[in-house]
């Protein structure tokens, strides 16, 4: 978060760099309306000839990746997201997962949940999380997730497939 101030009716403003997608030239003030321009600064100097210009820094575009806690017969993993559709589960030569899971854990399924990394209108990354119709179900932050349930992965939280606790991190 960055404070600027209207060059047009002076109001105090707070502007969350992250948000802004690529290519944004202005926004509009939300108390007078008047188009306050803006530079994305991408690791150079802006062109300073224009003073009323406020300079930002655009997001960074960084996907997410799954952490899975050491436990008896599962060893601490570390996977990354890829952009589309990862089919998470326990690692076997029957398993159509995208991500295998290492474990002895017998109640997660083959190919238990689904995490679909799509590019937001900002240029960031979010992370949707399913259940890929497992038989024990899937825990999201100590709420079972419905059939067809979707939703949207915040940085840590929890998820338990079988009795394997995995973490999500943006």
């Amino acid at each position: 978060m960055i404070s600027i101030k209207c060059p047009y009716c002076q109001v105090g403003l707070k502007v969350d760099e992250g948000k802004l997608p690529l290519g944004l030239t202005s926004f509009k003030c939300p108390k007078c309306k008047q188009a306050i321009p803006v530079s994305l600064v991408l690791g150079k100097k802006a062109d300073m000839d224009e003073p009323e210009t406020v300079l930002l820094h655009p997001a960074a575009e960084e996907r997410g990746r799954i952490i899975v806690f050491p436990a008896a017969g599962t060893p601490g993993q570390t996977f990354p997201l890829p952009e589309g559709i990862s089919i998470i589960g326990r690692k076997s030569t029957a398993s159509k997962a995208t991500i295998m899971i290492e474990t002895d854990d017998r109640s997660m399924s083959r190919e238990h949940i689904r995490i679909e990394v799509k590019k937001d209108m900002h240029g960031g990354y979010k992370h949707y999380l399913s259940d890929n119709k497992s038989k024990n179900h899937t825990l999201y932050n100590s709420n079972y997730l419905e059939d067809g349930e979707m939703v949207v992965l915040n940085n840590n939280d929890e998820i338990i497939i079988g009795h394997t606790i995995l973490r999500f991190q943006s």
